[in-house]
């Protein structure tokens, strides 16, 4: 008897990569590797690689958690995911993280671009529209986890300070401005402004490459010492900054090590976060068969370019363990201590009150008590990382400990036509806010509820109505 050539592991809805039709999809393993199969009435067969690491794939099905609900929701559910957004009565998670995006212009022309933004697209939003934008954040939220004044680059609105003001007149406990860091690097007072805004605020720069040829591809523009100067600027200031990596395969995803090895000896950084290109918005020059990522291939990139993370320390995050995994450390001059080794599955998924207490390795104990010169009866406190993502837990240390020792990597993958899996998507917990209330995930934003894309949307409605 003759058997396939592949495991059927699970059954899923995916959107077919032309008309973004809902379709049945397999997961299967095949080849070592994870591949989501469709079909199409119309435009056929398609298989897609999601992952390269199958026991890791099958490990986030442990992280799963149930999910935490919003104050209110926003839209009815009227034609099934991913046609009612939002957030629909269906979603499954809250706003961990809600970007406002302030303005569609930006003083750069990226060819790789989620937003298609450049010096003459689209507007600026008024204070108004913006007051009422983080209105609805915080009517859906009450008090918001993060929130991202984005773009576009934020920092090009005439009033972009006013809006920084008016951001933290409201109950959120942190605020991010996303920015290419072109001001900071370019107007010599603009990071120590920018510093008046903390406690609880930081900067998330773009930070792609250190090579000029890459940054050209990605960003238009030979950006490496502009990175370099507002990264030197954000030091000065003392500013919180995350670094944001934008990857594609065969273009800087061979530079991963280096900026992690490279954000760790700087003292405003906090951690790095590293997206594989969406396929969404402009991509000029991407080959979705060339140069997409998968989660799990930066995962393994992290693991063989840098010695700073082990297997055990880079883990599913439990509010959508498939599209998010992080890795976080103590550090202090240059020097950094994993820490996520110590988390159990188990108490993690437990909710409030997560805790690893480093008196639970000797070891840990002691590299701690000697970084900060400490005594072995010091007392200790909770470091809240949870304030910058509800379901991290709570790390007991010493008391001496604050946000400055904090380094965090995320890997964060947007889901696009070719890996959409309606599972996952009712799981986001990235959301962008539009002008209208609504609280949209990040992945199906920017496939179908941008301005542009309405009556594509309108068209897979009214199939769906009449299906």
């Amino acid at each position: 008897m003759a058997s396939r050539d592949y495991i059927f592991y699970d059954f899923t809805l995916s959107l077919c990569d032309v008309c973004l039709e809902r379709v049945e999809a397999k997961v299967i393993f095949q080849d070592e590797k994870v591949w989501m199969t469709k079909r199409c009435s119309a435009h056929g067969a398609r298989r897609d690689l999601i992952a390269t690491d199958i026991e890791y794939y099958k490990k986030c099905r442990d992280f799963l958690k149930p999910g935490d609900l919003p104050r209110r929701f926003n839209t009815p559910t009227l034609y099934g995911c991913p046609y009612d957004c939002g957030l629909c009565p269906d979603h499954e998670q809250h706003s961990c993280l809600t970007l406002l995006e302030v303005t569609d212009r930006c003083n750069l022309s990226c060819p790789t671009c989620y937003t298609e933004s450049g010096p003459s697209a689209g507007r600026h939003r008024d204070l108004d529209e913006i007051d009422r934008m983080l209105d609805a954040v915080v009517a859906n939220e009450g008090r918001p986890d993060i929130v991202q004044i984005s773009g576009g680059e934020p920092t090009v609105h005439p009033r972009f300070f006013e809006i920084l003001d008016l951001a933290k007149t409201k109950p959120i406990r942190h605020l991010m401005v996303n920015t290419n860091g072109v001001r900071i690097a370019q107007e010599s007072d603009f990071a120590r402004r920018l510093a008046g805004y903390a406690p609880n605020f930081e900067i998330y720069l773009q930070f792609d490459s250190f090579e000029d040829a890459a940054l050209q591809r990605l960003r238009g523009a030979p950006l490496a010492e502009i990175r370099r100067r507002a990264l030197e600027r954000l030091n000065e200031a003392g500013l919180s900054t995350t670094l944001v990596v934008t990857l594609a395969k065969g273009l800087n995803d061979g530079e991963i090590g280096k900026i992690l090895d490279f954000a760790v000896r700087q003292p405003c950084v906090r951690g790095v976060t590293f997206q594989p290109t969406q396929v969404a918005g402009r991509v000029e020059g991407f080959d979705p068969a060339l140069h997409r990522l998968t989660l799990t291939e930066v995962r393994s990139a992290i693991l063989e370019q840098s010695a700073l993370f082990a297997p055990a320390d880079l883990i599913p995050v439990p509010c959508n363990p498939d599209a998010l995994c992080m890795g976080y450390a103590l550090k202090v001059n240059g020097e950094a201590i994993p820490l996520t080794r110590y988390i159990d599955p188990d108490d993690l998924l437990k909710g409030e009150g997560n805790t690893i207490v480093y008196e639970r390795d000797a070891a840990l104990k002691e590299k701690i008590i000697r970084l900060f010169s400490t005594s072995q009866s010091a007392e200790t406190a909770s470091l809240e990382l949870q304030s910058l993502l509800c379901c991290l837990p709570k790390v007991a240390v010493p008391k001496e400990i604050g946000y400055e020792n904090v380094f965090r990597v995320i890997i964060m993958q947007f889901l696009d036509a070719h890996n959409f899996d309606v599972r996952s998507v009712k799981r986001s917990c990235v959301h962008i806010v539009d002008g209208r209330g609504r609280l949209i995930p990040f992945d199906t934003m920017n496939l179908l509820y941008r301005p542009g894309l309405e009556g594509r949307l309108e068209a897979l409605r009214k199939g769906r109505a009449t299906g």
